[in-house]
């Protein structure tokens, strides 16, 4: 299921595309957080792009590492923000770490939840039975994101059942949530919790691991799929691990100070500041004069350990200036050089 941009093993610089992504690839596989939606509600831009985008011929899915919800709610809240949606259009790590167990367990096993009901569905709909004890009897453990009012209690019931030698299953292992009020922990700080407890560790389920990639590919069957993210380490590497292409946009958890620093499997195929990239066409970027790299008027170098931009036009686009960065970064990196200076060269921009 390769994507039509550079591939996984050659991400040296963003990739540029003749026409819009939307027309370029026929499913978005569309993260929530910090993407769609920040705290509840819509990030700006997103409702207009994808009625656009869906319109257009593109077939959203949206794929979430946030197990709370179950794929109904979830439809039903984009539905509410503009964005309709059906439940099948969802795809979650409660639905893929659910079918791990599945494969691993008989039909009928006992397992305890540490979670929400996205996760609880997810279980029965697999035939599995949730319990809410470490003493009933259980024959695997499950944790998955409970939201802020998870009794401290069941991170023990949780760390008692694994402490025993049961398996212990993921959804997911981010550790950092994006809300209306900031950045919170995710699920990933949770299972610290139990992982401190025991010293064990857990069979995870979520991006960037292959079986949600596979649940997506099973649910979806996306055939020139373009997955569209904001974190580097999971929507990016998932891609990455995927062989698919990807596009990273600056409205939740990244910003260009960490994209420019990206390891490879952390450097998405394309870049946009919001969901309005899916609409149009992707600029080349292109080799300049002593290894400078070009785009849409900026010109992107490295000299004396510093990233250096400069721009030359009336209506210069900061995107390209960021792709242009890329580049340069990413190519002094492939050199084996590290720790450059990007301090001005985010200035110029404006996008620290």
């Amino acid at each position: 299921m390769t994507g039509i941009g550079q591939g996984r093993n050659s991400r040296i610089r963003p990739s540029g595309s003749a026409v819009a992504l939307s027309e370029a690839y026929d499913t978005a596989l569309l993260d929530l957080d910090g993407v769609v939606y920040a705290g509840g509600q819509a990030i700006p831009y997103a409702v207009e792009a994808l009625g656009t985008a869906r319109a257009g011929g593109m077939h959203l899915a949206y794929v979430t590492n946030n197990a709370l919800r179950t794929p109904h709610a979830v439809a039903e809240h984009l539905t509410e923000l503009g964005v309709p949606a059906e439940a099948g259009d969802v795809i979650t790590s409660a639905q893929a770490v659910a079918r791990l167990i599945a494969d691993e367990l008989p039909p009928g096993s006992r397992v305890l939840l540490i979670g929400g009901e996205g996760l609880r569905v997810a279980l029965r709909e697999r035939g599995l039975v949730p319990v809410e004890s470490a003493d009933d009897d259980p024959a695997a453990v499950v944790q998955g994101y409970g939201g802020p009012e998870l009794p401290w209690g069941r991170f023990a019931e949780a760390s008692y059942a694994v402490a025993r030698g049961l398996p212990w299953y993921a959804s997911n292992t981010d550790l950092t949530i994006p809300g209306a009020r900031g950045i919170g922990p995710g699920n990933g700080a949770a299972v610290e919790v139990v992982r401190i407890a025991t010293g064990a560790e857990p069979k995870v389920a979520g991006k960037p691991l292959p079986p949600m990639h596979r649940e997506t590919v099973l649910r979806t069957g996306a055939e020139r799929p373009l997955v569209v993210g904001d974190r580097l380490d999971t929507d990016i590497e998932g891609a990455f691990n995927g062989d698919v292409d990807s596009l990273l946009v600056f409205t939740g958890v990244t910003d260009l100070a960490r994209l420019l620093a990206a390891v490879p499997e952390h450097r998405p195929t394309y870049l946009a500041a919001d969901l309005r990239g899916l609409l149009v066409a992707q600029p080349e970027v292109t080799d300049g004069a002593d290894g400078a790299f070009l785009c849409g008027g900026w010109t992107a170098s490295v000299s004396g350990g510093a990233l250096l931009v400069e721009g030359v036009g009336e209506t210069l686009d900061p995107m390209d200036g960021a792709r242009a960065l890329c580049a340069a970064a990413w190519a002094d990196a492939g050199a084996g050089a590290c720790g450059l200076d990007a301090g001005k060269a985010l200035g110029r921009l404006g996008l620290g």
